[in-house]
């Protein structure tokens, strides 16, 4: 019997693994994690703790749902990112640049930032309703800064293994303005009530658009998975709709039930995520 139960963890370990990292996660791990040098963060960071935790699935779905809420941000997805055809492609750069950042050699850090400094340089366009938009604007890059940090920090709040108390909010914000000055993003906040306040700054420009319907309905309706995968995502969709603010719910045309939320959807993601914790432990 627990032979059975290994080789069930060890398959769902493996679907996770290829899926945020491609099928080469062993080199790409020992990559960040086994090069040598100084790091900007140790195991005592919230940062650390916060981006190792399985709560980033539901955060990362929450991010993706609140940045598409912004017009100029979302049309430089829709127009320059490969995320439609190629949607894990784009989850497995994305990991890679969070992973790198947050516990790999300052070196390895500094150019993986500087690649992305270099694409984003390269990207400009006009929305469908004639707004110019440069993908290194200092003002879409603090939207999805922000957008990411209060996804990230509400995720780990509601079903982080262990989450943060006190000054530990304060410094993983702090952590993450470390990366964002380096990424172009002026002044972002360095605490909690700073992050609150910037993002509410943000809400008389966003809005719902044809790209952001397609973004909600490609994660909600139609993400690409089948099976055990599929009821697995949808169980974190659906908890990472539960921790949006109700405006953000309103402005996606997501439903608002409170109750549901409380006693359905929290918990039973609480327990899908206890048994990724569980799968991606070391045997």
């Amino acid at each position: 019997m627990m032979e059975v139960v290994e080789q069930v963890r060890m398959r769902v370990q493996s679907a996770v693994r290829t899926r945020i990292a491609g099928r080469d996660f062993e080199r790409a791990h020992s990559r960040i994690f086994q090069a040598p040098g100084p790091r900007w963060f140790t195991e005592s960071d919230p940062i650390w703790r916060v981006h190792a935790d399985a709560s980033m699935f539901v955060g990362g779905i929450r991010a993706l749902l609140l940045q598409s809420l912004h017009p100029r941000a979302m049309a430089a997805v829709s127009q320059h990112s490969g995320f439609r055809g190629d949607p894990w492609g784009r989850l497995q750069r994305t990991s890679a640049f969070l992973a790198t950042t947050t516990y790999g050699p300052i070196d390895a850090a500094e150019r993986m930032i500087s690649a992305v400094n270099r694409i984003h340089a390269g990207i400009a366009g006009v929305t469908s309703d004639g707004l110019p938009y440069r993908a290194d604007e200092p003002h879409l890059l603090a939207w999805v800064h922000i957008a990411e940090l209060d996804s990230f920090l509400a995720a780990h709040d509601h079903f982080g293994a262990r989450p943060l108390v006190g000054e530990e909010r304060d410094s993983y914000v702090a952590q993450n303005a470390e990366i964002a000055r380096r990424l172009g993003v002026v002044e972002p906040p360095t605490t909690a009530a700073a992050l609150a306040e910037c993002l509410a700054s943000y809400r008389p420009l966003l809005r719902m658009t044809d790209e952001a319907r397609e973004t909600s309905a490609l994660l909600l309706r139609r993400p690409p998975l089948s099976g055990a995968e599929l009821a697995g995502f949808r169980t974190m969709a659906s908890g990472a709709i539960s921790t949006l603010p109700s405006w953000a719910r309103v402005l996606l045309e997501l439903p608002t039930l409170p109750i549901t939320d409380r006693l359905v959807i929290r918990p039973v993601t609480r327990t899908t995520l206890r048994g990724l914790r569980w799968a991606m432990a070391p045997a």
